[in-house]
């Protein structure tokens, strides 16, 4: 799955080519699986808006709208209550990848891949499209506030990254992978982060010293940053949104290297599974 750097690539991808762009239509494909909103609902909202912005919440790609009129009541993807009489002209589609999506901006003679749920013709000439073969993507359209949970990794100072996991007995990866502390975070990045800062998996996350969360911090911070700047990791379906694959694949320290040596100590990497998930990590450097 898609993960904050991922995600962030793709937002910036979108952020260079379509903000200032208008959407004249919008196809969908007619299944209902990658659909969180309701097909008319997607269709009047998008159809005729400008695009103001490109931003990400976490896992989710956020695309602010200025709507052409004013748009059919709509109901938040977070909220129970529905919209019936908004007077902002502004609204939001959300995007969310899932496992395999693929939001691409490309030429209208670029032929439509199969898979593909969500076209949209831009007044540019070029179209924005959303391929799902898994189809555990969601696409939404709302004129309030998104809101999710979670803090963003890239903005939360130390002590408050540090009060997240106080008193906390789950494994320090299951806690680092709860979307309502860190949203955006995933297995790749747990399992690297952990790796640069020393620290086993199943580490109960209460029992960390400050000096283990001083490194965990760093590391989380260091491990995304440089993630987004090689374009995320391409180790199944994942492109940004020109189809271009990522490269942070090729600085995995420990992720999808069971077996392998460590790259510090030669050691074999392990493969655990915590929480459902596949953990990877050096038994003599994590400790």
């Amino acid at each position: 799955m898609p993960e904050l750097p991922e995600v962030e690539t793709v937002v910036r991808g979108l952020r260079a080519t379509v903000v200032g762009d208008t959407i004249e239509d919008v196809w969908l494909s007619g299944r209902k699986q990658p659909l969180k909103s309701k097909p008319r609902e997607i269709v009047d909202v998008l159809t005729g808006a400008g695009i103001t912005a490109v931003r990400r919440m976490g896992k989710h790609i956020v695309i602010d709208l200025a709507l052409s009129e004013q748009p059919t009541p709509v109901k938040s993807p977070k909220r129970k209550s529905q919209i019936t009489n908004h007077q902002s002209q502004v609204g939001t589609f959300i995007v969310h990848l899932g496992m395999t999506g693929r939001l691409l901006v490309v030429s209208p003679n670029e032929p439509i891949p199969k898979h593909t749920h969500f076209n949209a013709r831009l007044k540019s000439g070029r179209e924005l499209r959303f391929v799902d073969p898994r189809m555990f993507g969601k696409l939404a359209v709302h004129c309030d506030e998104f809101e999710t949970v979670g803090t963003e990794p890239l903005d939360i100072g130390f002590d408050q990254f540090a009060g997240l996991f106080r008193g906390r007995k789950t494994p320090i990866k299951s806690a680092l992978l709860n979307q309502k502390l860190l949203r955006g975070i995933g297995n790749i990045y747990a399992d690297e982060s952990l790796a640069r800062a020393g620290i086993r998996p199943r580490r109960r996350a209460a029992t960390l010293t400050r000096a283990d969360l001083e490194r965990l911090y760093r590391s989380m911070q260091q491990v995304l940053n440089e993630a987004i700047a090689a374009g995320g990791s391409s180790v199944s379906d994942y492109v940004d949104s020109a189809g271009e694959p990522g490269f942070f694949q090729f600085q995995h320290r420990v992720y999808g290297r069971e077996d392998e040596p460590c790259l510090t100590c030669k050691t074999p990497i392990k493969r655990v599974v915590i929480g459902g998930r596949s953990s990877h990590y050096c038994p003599k450097c994590q400790k």
